[in-house]
């Protein structure tokens, strides 16, 4: 009988999801993953249905280096010998093969005109200064013309706006839609836009710098002192010690601004953001309010109640300036944006930036970079976003647990945490902020890319939580080009440079993966077939189960042989069901041994489930296998044998 066969177990809860990506028996260079079982099954597809359900998959390119075919990265490089991608590179097969990841939106980063060292003055553009630019490339978060788009992307810099205005274009008829940047707290210390519509005024233009604070000044001031460059480090020049005209240890602000990151010294730490100015939001220098607070029962009210509240409400003036920008790009097509570092700007902002942006589109995308998990709900709920970076919390123990600092089973406590808001943290393991997983500096030492499938089953299959993958990500990019202001693991935002294992899948503007070796072709076909799932599968707009996993366990039968076998706390195993649909998902950290393990059903689980019968055939959705789920005595249990870092996603 199985009851008395699981006596030892503690059965109180348990999950069923299937997906199976296995990988080796044992851990290999990143450069020769084992591909025998990384190969996914040919016909996913007929096991899903034809149209997305409903949770987003959003792929985050870096607009600069996706197309680029150049593969000199040079350190400090120009663009001239490092090359850069093009608005143009994003042809139609390019974005088809993005979709094929099951992607609904492409986050465009580094869209709106930023500051770069590249001379533009051609086109009426002035120059922009490297003593207060990182990298020759610039930061896409030091915006300098929120009306217009960075000059490097355009075939032709006179049309840019018009090649980004066919990008969008061309992103909506391929199927997906269109995400690009605010960077509400912080502009560019030169910012001018050359683009602003009539009637409009630069942020700044109109401030009164005679005082540290007004309500309708754009940025803060230091009274009676001029800004003065940062100290730079010993190991640091900008430009990497390169000439240039502008390059004297001096740029001319009078008076200094406050720093992007709040810095109130005219002359800020090389650590600040001191390229960036801080934007006032009505908050005083003594952290008082100058603008109508929101009554505490507006948590619960709609984006339509939270507009009419602001309709007769005297705001700031950064706060219109952003909502013209923002509709704006609207009215030009974009679907959606991310908002970089919204936490540092009033939730008050955000109620009425966002509920006008809703009430103009209800279906505009928004994303928020919120760290604080204390200010999570505010963000949602007086906020009005849709969607928020669930990094402190889930990403940073998902990371722990793949570098074998953390147990497994801690994401059941915070995805416990987070039950009445779990639709809207959006997961990932990347983005332009993180490590490449293929990093040695992360996992290329103990798996690499490897390291990353059982996360992404977890990270895409555990809620209805939206999915982000960063381009590259899918085919083991490990970001270990030195290019100059970025650190290697990271794939730099500041520097001209290609990305080896991307320009692999490129091909030459093939955009069919012909470059790429065996398992990297492997690699992406299983992200491509986790991600159809992610976004097509009916059950992850369903419910979640934790299970419980038990890998010390005798088996059925009157052998009863005993299995001594890895601890649990490198296993996870939930269930995502619906009354029609039931997937049990188990994921296996482990790097070095296989594992046997079972997963059992009490009897209240079964019940909800609707398990009733003496069996159930279950199908790997990934590799076609079969599993088998046996009830007897009110008790389920299902029994697997699990190589390192491999997953399943068992449909029964």
């Amino acid at each position: 009988m199985i009851e008395t066969k699981l006596a030892k177990w503690n059965h109180t809860i348990l999950s069923i999801v299937i997906f199976a990506a296995a990988t080796g028996c044992s851990p290999t260079p990143k450069d020769t993953l084992p591909t025998s079982k990384l190969q996914t099954s040919n016909n996913i597809e007929q096991l899903l249905p034809t149209e997305p359900q409903g949770k987003p998959v959003v792929y985050q390119v870096f607009t600069r280096l996706f197309g680029n075919t150049n593969s000199n990265n040079q350190p400090w490089g120009t663009k001239e010998e490092n090359g850069v991608g093009k608005f143009s590179d994003f042809t139609d097969t390019a974005l088809q093969g993005i979709k094929q990841l099951g992607v609904t939106h492409v986050w465009y980063t580094g869209v709106p005109h930023h500051d770069v060292i590249t001379d533009y003055t051609a086109y009426g553009i002035s120059n922009d200064d490297p003593d207060v630019v990182k990298g020759r490339a610039g930061s896409p978060y030091a915006v300098k013309d929120y009306y217009s788009v960075n000059p490097d992307l355009a075939d032709d810099p006179a049309n840019r706006l018009q090649e980004f205005e066919a990008l969008i274009a061309r992103t909506h008829k391929n199927g997906m839609q269109v995400i690009i940047d605010i960077v509400p707290n912080h502009v560019a210390r030169n910012y001018q836009s050359l683009a602003k519509p009539d009637g409009v005024s630069d942020f700044g233009e109109l401030d009164d710098t005679s005082v540290e604070y007004a309500k309708d000044n754009n940025f803060y001031y230091v009274v009676g002192e001029d800004f003065q460059v940062p100290v730079f480090l010993d190991s640091y020049s900008p430009l990497g010690g390169q000439s240039h005209p502008l390059k004297d240890g001096k740029f001319n602000e009078s008076p200094a601004k406050w720093t992007g990151n709040g810095s109130r010294k005219s002359q800020p730490h090389f650590h600040d953001w001191y390229e960036t100015v801080k934007v006032n939001y009505g908050v005083k220098p003594d952290g008082s309010y100058d603008f109508p607070r929101l009554p505490k029962h507006y948590m619960q009210l709609g984006f339509e109640q939270h507009a009419q509240f602001w309709q007769d409400k005297t705001v700031p003036d950064s706060w219109r300036k952003f909502r013209d920008i923002t509709h704006y790009w609207l009215d030009k097509g974009v679907d959606g944006f991310r908002y970089d570092m919204a936490e540092m700007v009033p939730v008050e902002f955000w109620s009425y930036l966002n509920s006008s942006l809703k009430m103009k589109n209800p279906h505009t995308f928004l994303l928020a970079e919120v760290y604080n998990p204390d200010l999570y709900r505010q963000y949602i709920q007086f906020g009005k976003m849709d969607y928020l970076y669930d990094k402190v919390e889930f990403y940073d123990s998902l990371k722990a647990i793949m570098q074998g600092k953390e147990k497994a089973d801690v994401l059941h406590q915070i995805q416990a945490g987070h039950q009445d808001i779990e639709q809207h943290m959006l997961h990932f393991l990347e983005n332009h902020d993180e490590q490449r997983i293929a990093s040695d500096e992360f996992a290329g030492l103990v798996g690499g890319a490897q390291m990353g499938m059982p996360a992404l089953v977890v990270s895409a299959l555990i809620s209805r939580s939206p999915t982000l993958l960063y381009f590259g990500q899918e085919v083991g990019e490990d970001g270990s080009e030195d290019l100059g202001f970025g650190d290697p693991s990271r794939t730099s935002i500041f520097d001209y440079g290609g990305v080896p294992a991307h320009q692999r899948w490129m091909n030459n503007g093939k955009f069919d993966g012909g470059m790429l070796s065996v398992s990297e072709k492997a690699l992406r076909n299983f992200y491509a077939d986790l991600m159809k799932i992610s976004a097509f599968h009916p059950a992850m707009l369903g419910d979640y189960m934790p299970a419980l996993v038990n890998a010390d366990y005798v088996t059925k039968g009157d052998a009863q042989q005993t299995h001594s076998v890895v601890a649990t706390d490198k296993v996870i195993a939930f269930i995502r069901y619906t009354e029609q649909q039931r997937l049990i998902v188990i994921s296996h950290f482990g790097q070095h041994q296989s594992v046997d393990l079972a997963v059992t059903l009490n009897a209240q689980q079964l019940n909800k489930l609707a398990l009733s019968q003496n069996s159930y055939q279950g199908v790997d959705l990934l590799t076609g296998d079969q599993h088998l789920l046996s009830i007897e005595d009110s008790l389920g249990l299902l029994e697997l044998h699990l190589a390192p870092m491999q997953s399943v996603v068992i449909q029964l």
